[in-house]
């Protein structure tokens, strides 16, 4: 699979990609347990991944998350190497939800992923695809329209509409 820099920002990236703060919770012995947040696992899964030789893997930007594309998007990376591979497998079970899609999905994060596509094609990006369980909930690479600034404008548009969805189907 080869990834493209799309034309306009990655402002894609920052709407899906909502990062929840570290919950803590009072037990009634007063104990205060400490919930891992999906920011947490990002930066655990960031250090697994130079820990296991791909040494150029970006730290997660709190202000967008930490998804394939917007890791690939516009950087050497190449996920068809072997290091990368090896990598990711060695990896897997620290990657955050909605990362590469490779966790497993509820039936009702489908239904939320699905619903999330409905709105964005009903919000102006008629070539957005349903995401399968096994990819990114967004790839512009699969988003032809996404190729040309106003496409992408359009796409940042929708996703702005969309928002709430997306935080859903990626299981926050």
């Amino acid at each position: 699979m080869t990834y493209r820099k799309p034309a306009g920002p990655l402002l894609v990236i920052a709407a899906i990609a909502i990062v929840a703060g570290c919950s803590k919770t009072t037990a009634e012995n007063g104990e205060t347990t400490t919930t891992t947040t999906r920011d947490d696992q990002a930066v655990t899964f960031s250090e697994c991944m130079r820990d296991h030789g791909v040494s150029e893997f970006p730290d997660p930007d709190p202000s967008e998350g930490l998804t394939i594309d917007g890791v690939l998007n516009g950087s050497s990376l190449d996920p068809n190497t072997a290091t990368w591979k090896d990598a990711i497998r060695a990896c897997r079970d620290l990657q955050p939800s909605g990362f590469t899609g490779d966790k497993d999905v509820s039936a009702k994060e489908r239904n939320t992923r699905l619903e999330f596509a409905q709105c964005i094609r009903d919000n102006g990006v008629p070539d957005f695809p349903d995401p399968a369980d096994d990819e990114p909930l967004v790839d512009t690479n699969r988003i032809p329209s996404a190729a040309t600034d106003a496409g992408m404008s359009v796409l940042n548009a929708a996703m702005q509409t969309c928002g709430e969805l997306a935080e859903k189907a990626i299981g926050q």
